[in-house]
């Protein structure tokens, strides 16, 4: 518990404590925890166990199954690239290398100043307006490698703003 403060832990606690009568809680408690933190690391893991008797092993596998989740804290500017097949074939691997080149990160990376996450995902169900990205929810169809820096730039711009 070395990162969280008490304050943190008991707020944690707390959410653990609003499905106590709940028969299976845990991806109720880990949504509340990643909504509220937009990461689980493992010390939080440790405060769930303890208070739901769940074996930390069993929450880090859920932790590391499920691609909402996350280990590490995310930019505040998530931008999901889909390689799923349709989106692939329409070019999103290119897309999502440039990306990658413009922030200097790859995949599963958060930019050193903390605005932007790069992420591959399977497929977000947009398959007619391939390739498409998503950022913190708001999709761009038909993606194409030229428009990258100009959705960075627009991004940048707004900074510390909120999105």
């Amino acid at each position: 518990m070395s990162h969280i403060s008490e304050n943190g832990a008991r707020k944690i606690r707390e959410i653990c404590d609003r499905y106590t009568d709940e028969k299976t809680p845990l991806m109720m408690i880990l949504s509340d925890i990643q909504n509220e933190y937009g990461y689980i690391p493992l010390d939080v893991q440790e405060i769930v166990s303890q208070k739901t008797g769940i074996s930390v092993a069993e929450i880090y596998g859920v932790v590391t199954f499920y691609s909402f989740f996350s280990l590490r804290p995310k930019g505040k500017y998530i931008i999901g690239c889909c390689l799923g097949t349709a989106c692939y074939v329409k070019g999103a691997q290119q897309v999502i290398d440039k990306f990658s080149e413009l922030l200097g990160i790859a995949p599963g990376q958060t930019t050193e100043d903390g605005l932007f996450t790069l992420d591959a995902l399977r497929c977000i169900g947009a398959c007619g307006i391939a390739p498409a990205v998503s950022i913190n929810g708001k999709v761009y169809p038909k993606m194409s490698v030229a428009s990258v820096a100009d959705v960075i730039a627009e991004y940048r711009a707004k900074g510390g703003a909120d999105a």
